[in-house]
């Protein structure tokens, strides 16, 4: 997935940064010739050889300049509208200039950033030599991606006043005192100021041309020699760390993926887009903030020996403006094929007088030991092949029916999916490609007999991605099985990495590297699973944002298209059991107290993420916190089975063991902590009425035998 408003920027410690303030005004920066050169390659080879190819005109240029400054300033809190205006005189310019190999354009850009920035963070350190009143009635803007930019000077300054008060009144609420909060935020400023002294010409180079890609479509990157070598932004900490990929956004370490298992995500405690604010070693260690330090040297904090303890401060993806932090212990540990394999549990649901055996299956990635496979291992581990084995000891396990759970399976191998597919439904196609000239290739299996011809189901949620899409398709297409749970992620294309000093045959590393859509995917009926993603046979609730998260989120997302059918014999007919499942579904969670619970929670959380505007009055916000903590500790009564206190005492214990020095001890509870403590009860919620629609299924099956799987697919 692609990087979004990522800046690649480096901040000094705070002896540094206010080393910094006194070397007068930040430097300008210029493009080096290699980096015009790359630019000029990267233009030929984007608009001759992308899937989707993109002439480099005075379109495209407007669009690049716009993303390129919303990469920079995504809240709208360092340029004024003059500054706007003043770039997009830019606009019909920029494609010529990159074909002439000059790049004054994004740089001068750039340049003015830095001064925007230090002049800003000067006031907010120079606001906090006074204090605030509090019992003022006045709101702040505090997620303005959606505001107008400032007019004027004055109201930039009055809107970095309400962010000062704003930052105050969250510690205040804390239970810091005035000088305690001072020093705090003169830290927190202090850091961010550094930045503006740090940056080099390669950071630069990096978020324009990251911009361009990213304008083509979004899971089109550049990456620079800088990016690649040394910052690496898609790092996996596989080698002995906690498991994950992390970017950075804006001036936090955020979670980008969770590696399938690894200790981040066999934890259950992190999600991708969580924020690193901290980081401890051991479990007595102080945390460091890491906010707006680089992403290597946050990478070389949370590496370590094998089976030592790494503690991260974590601010939830959904945190709100006054989110509570927690603070979680991971051992370290290597990522082995062992903890990334399809696992399985029997479930046993009743049904009226009728106990039925569910088989689950969870497979958190389409893996295959690749190295394995090229040495000739005839033992070589696969995810299909592993679910083969799982099948089998089901069926010895008599299970009465088989559910597969994908969720947040991202996707992987999809000679994988093709023959997972191939489990269930025997001999036929699976999935269609087409290339950027319009070549359409089917890909199938031909394994003469399916595994398992029994009632299937497949849940899915909106982190299941590309090879998951695939298999969920082809499952729904064939009429194998019901798809349950939320409409997936949307990702239908194919990606590859181009060297570009391969291309040019340079000695050393110059230009950098693209990675570029060069195909497409499309189901067997003909659709493709591009920005629409698989939709559920039956829709069950979650806590995705499809406004930032999922396909449909980004702005330039290739569309829904379609190309003929593969010629195929669909094994079954669920569809006709629909109503009726879809009427048992319905009924059965109308009067299910977890599942109406679990209800209630994502309402909230949908309507805290949806808040844009907050209150500087500080009755007002501790009202509303009050409400919030009264509700969940309401809620953990209700659904704790009595253990809600010590969950709660367990909460503050965690919250009052983080440093002192951080934003860490806020006590409110918002969207982050609604979420967090929903989730820890969604899935077994979820996944159980999964299995409850899947014996609904085998009833009706049993009971209608012309919708059962009849013959294995049939297909050229």
């Amino acid at each position: 997935m692609r990087l979004k408003n990522s800046l690649l920027c480096v901040i000094l410690a705070i002896s540094t940064a206010a080393h910094a303030l006194e070397a007068g005004p930040p430097p300008v920066l210029s493009p080096l010739q290699q980096q015009a050169q790359a630019a000029h390659l990267s233009a030929q080879f984007l608009t001759r050889f992308h899937y989707k190819p993109v002439p480099l005109d005075d379109t495209l240029s407007a669009k690049v300049i716009n993303r390129y400054i919303k990469s920079l300033d995504p809240e709208k809190f360092f340029f004024v509208q003059a500054d706007i205006d003043q770039f997009t005189t830019e606009n019909t310019k920029l494609d010529d200039a990159i074909y002439r190999e000059d790049l004054r354009i994004p740089f001068s850009i750039f340049n003015l950033y830095q001064q925007r920035i230090v002049e800003r963070l000067t006031y907010a350190r120079e606001l906090l030599k006074q204090g605030f009143d509090f019992s003022q009635k006045e709101d702040f803007a505090f997620v303005r991606d959606k505001e107008p930019w400032p007019k004027s000077e004055a109201e930039s300054r009055d809107l970095w006043r309400k962010r000062v008060k704003n930052d105050w009144l969250r510690l205040k609420l804390a239970g810091k005192k005035d000088q305690a909060i001072r020093d705090t935020l003169s830290k927190r400023y202090e850091n961010s100021l550094a930045r503006a002294y740090k940056y080099k010409s390669d950071d630069v180079f990096q978020i324009f041309m990251n911009a361009y890609a990213t304008s083509i479509e979004p899971h089109t990157d550049y990456l620079g020699t800088s990016a690649a070598a040394d910052f690496d932004i898609s790092m996996k900490l596989s080698l002995v760390g906690i498991g994950a990929v992390l970017q950075e956004r804006d001036e936090y370490t955020t979670i980008r993926e969770l590696v399938a298992g690894g200790p981040a995500q066999l934890s259950g405690k992190l999600a991708v887009g969580d924020r690193i604010v901290g980081v401890a070693q051991g479990d007595k260690g102080a945390v460091v903030d890491v906010v707006g330090t680089r992403i290597d040297d946050v990478v070389k904090q949370i590496r370590g020996a094998k089976d030592t303890i790494v503690r991260l401060d974590i601010l939830p993806a959904d945190a709100g403006p006054d989110g509570k932090h927690k603070l979680i212990s991971l051992v370290r540990n290597k990522i082995s094929l062992e903890q990334q394999a399809a696992k399985k549990t029997i479930l046993n649901i009743k049904s009226g007088d009728t106990t039925r055996k569910v088989g689950v299956i969870t497979l958190p990635a389409f893996y295959e030991d690749f190295d394995g496979r090229r040495k000739g291992d005839k033992n070589f581990r696969s995810a299909s092949r592993d679910v083969a084995a799982l099948l089998a000891e089901l069926k010895k396990e008599k299970v009465d029916s088989v559910l597969m759970d994908l969720r947040n399976n991202g996707g992987g191998s999809l000679t994988e999916a093709v023959d997972l597919t191939g489990l269930f439904v025997g001999k036929g196609p699976i999935v269609q490609q087409r290339n950027a000239r319009g070549d359409v290739n089917v890909e199938g299996d031909d394994i003469p007999t399916p595994a398992w011809t029994g009632p299937l189901a497949v849940l899915i949620n909106r982190g299941s991605a590309s090879a998951s899409e695939i298999f969920a398709a082809a499952i729904q297409d064939y009429g194998r099985g019901i798809i349950v749970g939320e409409g997936s992620f949307g990702k239908g294309t194919v990606q590859t990495m181009v060297n570009l000093d391969e291309l040019s045959h340079n000695d050393k590393p110059k230009f950098g590297e693209l990675k570029m859509t060069i195909a497409q995917f499309f189901r067997i009926n003909g659709g493709t699973t591009q920005l629409r993603g698989v939709t559920p046979d039956v829709s069950l609730p979650g806590f995705s944002d499809p406004e930032s998260f999922g396909e449909s989120s980004y702005d330039n997302a290739l569309p829904w298209s379609q190309v003929k059918a593969a010629d195929y014999t669909p094994v079954g007919d669920v569809k006709g059991l629909l109503p009726q499942i879809q009427s048992r579904h319905d009924a059965r969670v109308e009067k299910d107290k977890d599942f109406q619970r679990f209800l209630e929670d994502v309402t909230e959380v949908n309507t805290l993420r949806k808040k844009r505007v907050i209150s500087l009055n500080e009755t007002d916000r501790r009202t509303e916190m009050n409400q919030q903590e009264a509700r969940l500790k309401a809620r953990g009564k209700a659904g704790d089975g009595g253990d809600g206190k010590d969950k709660d005492a367990a909460d503050a214990a965690d919250l009052n063991r983080q440093d002192d020095g951080l934003q860490a001890n806020e006590r409110s509870l918002s969207a982050d902590l609604a979420a967090e403590k929903a989730q820890k009860n969604a899935k077994d919620v979820l996944l159980n009425e999964a299995a409850q629609i899947l014996g609904d299924e085998s009833d009706l099956l049993k009971a209608n035998t012309k919708f059962a799987v009849q013959q294995p697919a049939k297909g050229k």
